[in-house]
């Protein structure tokens, strides 16, 4: 058993609110570790020492913040070992998979080493007589990161690194399932050169996130999470006048053309169907064949796939396809949108619910299920599942498919398999999804794009990483100048601009 603490000003420190929540290990169900609950007097005093020490790395130029940037990616690099197997103590996942989170994460740091560049104003010479126009990005100050269990790496990088780049200081609010990586972070930044108290990583439930939304210090807020939650947290932000980007759920399709080649398919949906376990808000959770051929095939193809995945503990090494979820409550609620799926008629052919693994038998392990004939109506396609779970949800047309994505209401991601061009760029074009893949099952863009959905998958204007990042981070301010030399009589100058 071990304590989880705060991160405030550079160090650790216990938690004063008396409060705490258990940390599991997801493979034996023990409680592994306590972590704090904050209190919104904590949150507030973390608000409140981090806005003074924004100041100075507000004047610190951006190179040299880069240069932090830079230093932060070497050591990342160093400890990835660390990293994931932090990681997959807490989550659970493989450490090939958090080893992945870990580097994804990474990978945005690298694009915030050119940061200077992102930074970079705009100036128009004359743009009347004798008149200039320039306009600068200035930090917002303080800002915050409310992340989620499944990617404990990931995402907070994908938050503090561009924030932080961009010269704000960051109030970080991991999940208190997954606390350690957030915390191995803080060190290696300080350890990176960045001043102390410049990032704060506050742990917390309800009452720390309120307090987020509600201190007026704050001036802009990131959220990766469920959507109910990520409309409250938008709404509540917006209404105190913050900057929000909230991402929420997704019920992400792959459709299977038949000209597609379905050995290379029915890998893909492996892979984005039960990865992590299914935890993923990239995951694929819905294979949508078209014509009952496709569709009868493709379920050849799955079915010893589906049978061979192997599941187990991260300890387990390579031997393993994906490990346990993230709590007991959570495979509960898998194991009850399967029992609702076989009780509203869709074709179980692979049952999960009942897997066992000797020596881990209280652990929160489900093995891969895999249902056909879902239909648009049932519970299984209408919830985010959120676990090792693939519905089929058959077409009789392209133009049924497409029409299935397009009415639902998410729109995080959605892939197309097929080997025609002309079918894939009409896909393209007319999806209504934030992320597309072609042939391509996880379509997260590289780190210099930027990631976000559509519909309820996502809250604000501006996405993830990339350029938004740097956008959503910063404000802008435009200064229209005009000088006079005013010569005056005796050919001396006066200095002083006049009207």
């Amino acid at each position: 058993m071990y304590e989880i603490k705060h991160w405030i000003d550079g160090a650790q420190v216990a938690g004063g609110s008396g409060r705490t929540a258990d940390v599991f290990n997801p493979a034996t169900g023990e409680v592994q570790a306590t972590v704090p609950l904050a209190s919104a007097d904590e949150v507030n005093a973390a608000v409140a020492k981090a806005a003074e020490a924004q100041k100075g790395w507000a004047a610190t130029n951006p190179q040299r913040r880069a240069r932090v940037m830079m230093k932060f990616g070497q050591l990342i690099n160093e400890n990835m070992d660390a990293l994931a197997e932090a990681i997959s103590r807490e989550h659970g996942k493989t450490l090939p998979d958090a080893r992945g989170d870990v580097q994804r994460g990474l990978e945005v740091v690298e694009v915030c080493m050119g940061g200077p560049h992102m930074l970079k104003g705009e100036f128009t010479d004359d743009g009347g007589s004798g008149i200039d126009l320039y306009s600068m990005r200035q930090p917002l100050g303080v800002v915050a990161g409310i992340t989620p269990f499944n990617f404990p790496a990931m995402i907070p990088l994908w938050k503090l690194a561009p924030a932080l780049t961009c010269g704000n200081a960051m109030i970080l609010k991991p999940s208190e399932r997954t606390p350690s990586c957030s915390m191995m972070l803080a060190e290696l930044l300080k350890e990176a050169g960045l001043p102390d108290g410049v990032l704060q990583v506050v742990h917390g439930d309800k009452e720390a996130v309120d307090a987020i939304l509600d201190n007026e210090t704050i001036q802009g807020v990131g959220f990766v999470g469920s959507t109910p939650i990520a409309q409250y947290i938008y709404g509540r932000a917006a209404t105190n006048g913050k900057r929000a980007q909230c991402f929420g759920g997704a019920k992400n399709h792959l459709v299977v053309m038949p000209d597609a080649d379905l050995d290379k398919a029915a890998d893909a949906l492996l892979g984005a169907g039960y990865g992590a376990a299914g935890e993923r808000c990239m995951a694929v959770s819905v294979a949508v064949p078209v014509g009952e051929e496709t569709a009868d095939r493709l379920i050849e193809k799955l079915m010893p796939r589906v049978e061979a995945l192997r599941v187990g503990p991260y300890t387990a090494g390579e031997d393993v396809d994906f490990g346990p979820l993230i709590t007991g409550a959570a495979r509960d609620r898998v194991k009850g949108l399967i029992d609702k799926g076989v009780e509203e008629g869709a074709t179980l052919l692979a049952d999960g619910r009942d897997f066992r693994m000797q020596g881990y038998e209280s652990g929160f392990f489900l093995g891969p299920t895999l249902f056909d004939n879902v239909t648009p109506d049932m519970e299984i396609y209408r919830q985010e599942v959120f676990g090792p779970v693939l519905s089929q949800v058959r077409a009789a047309s392209y133009e049924e498919a497409l029409k299935l994505v397009m009415e639902n209401e998410y729109g995080n991601g959605v892939a197309i398999y097929t080997g025609d061009g002309d079918t894939a760029r009409d896909f393209a074009h007319r999806v209504n999804v934030g992320m597309v893949g072609i042939n391509f099952p996880i379509p997260v863009p590289l780190s210099y794009h930027t990631f976000g959905g559509w519909k309820k998958s996502a809250f604000g204007d501006l996405n993830q990483y990339g350029p938004d990042a740097f956008r959503f981070y910063t404000k802008t301010k435009t200064v229209t100048a005009r000088w006079f030399s005013g010569i005056k009589d005796g050919g001396e100058f006066n200095f002083k601009a006049i009207d």
